[in-house]
């Protein structure tokens, strides 16, 4: 199966340059659900998750710009220019109030653009957000990585080697092993479409520029993080807060802490889990996300 044979229809949108996005179905007038992937992510990240959504909600999940088949073209990849594009495809592309799910920065984006325009949110689910936490120690190889990123020049330098010097099969295995998937448990398609995706990107360059920019971004969010914590002491949505115990990126700790600070938030702990429940255990997510949206109101369940 190639790329663009993807569950769901692929699609682009012109917001101030061209977004794909995938409109994988589900009743017509069913409440919107947008799917928002992380840094290093696309909408792939959802296909084994989105398809148990389907009979109840309609669900599109959108490739921020310098990701996925988004190519970058000259815009900026910040996290702020993120929510602003964000913004534009839930007024013209949903339509409507929509229950934003975030992954990583994807969450950051979300509670960000939810603080911001709260007209245009119905929930939010944040599966393993990039949220600030208690300070400890991260795990060496995620800490070395970011430090590498947050290096001009040597962060370029760092992403060109790996490209020259890895396979794109090779770099899909890496980036699911990071992130707590091991990538012999997933469909074949899902690493086959990952694979073409890397192999059919045109501008390497403007990619890695916009994957840098993104994570520089993110990491200047999380340093002074005070600002990013009133965002989410203002919320005023529902929010269900979902975090893998084994998550190397985002340790739990973080997740407890700011569960902590939000009693009236929900949070569910997936034991044996890493940075990406909707890749490694679709099922079990769904489990607790749809009763969730049910009792929020945020789904069809007749």
């Amino acid at each position: 199966m190639t790329e663009e044979q993807v569950p769901g229809e692929s699609r682009t949108v012109d917001l101030d340059g061209p977004v794909h996005y995938v409109d994988f179905g589900g009743p017509e007038d069913a409440p919107r659900v947008v799917l928002v992937h992380g840094l290093g992510g696309s909408h792939l990240n959802w296909d084994t998750f989105a398809p148990l959504l389907l009979p109840h909600a309609r669900v599109l999940a959108i490739d921020l710009p310098g990701f996925g088949r988004s190519e970058p073209g000259g815009r900026r990849a910040t996290v702020h220019a993120n929510v602003e594009v964000l913004d534009r495809f839930l007024q013209e592309v949903a339509g409507e109030p929509a229950v934003l799910v975030g992954n990583s920065m994807g969450g950051m984006i979300s509670i960000l653009q939810t603080h911001a325009h709260p007209e245009a949110v119905s929930g939010l689910v944040l599966l393993d957000p990039a949220i600030p936490g208690p300070r400890r120690a991260l795990d060496p190889l995620v800490a070395a990585m970011f430090a590498l990123y947050a290096l001009p020049v040597v962060g370029e330098r760092f992403l060109w080697l790996r490209r020259a010097r890895q396979t794109p099969l090779q770099r899909v295995r890496e980036m699911l092993r990071l992130v707590g998937v091991d990538p012999d448990t997933l469909p074949s398609t899902v690493i086959d479409r990952s694979v073409a995706l890397l192999e059919a990107r045109e501008d390497h360059a403007g990619m890695d520029k916009a994957y840098l920019t993104a994570a520089r971004s993110l990491l200047v969010q999380l340093a002074d993080p005070r600002r990013y914590r009133r965002a989410m002491e203002e919320l005023a949505r529902p929010v269900l807060l979902v975090h893998g115990d084994l998550d190397r990126l985002i340790p739990v700790q973080a997740a407890r802490d700011v569960a902590h600070r939000h009693p009236d938030w929900r949070y569910a702990e997936l034991d044996g889990v890493g940075h990406v429940p909707q890749l490694q255990c679709p099922q079990r997510l769904a489990d607790e996300v749809l009763p969730w949206l049910a009792e929020i109101g945020s789904i069809r369940t007749g």
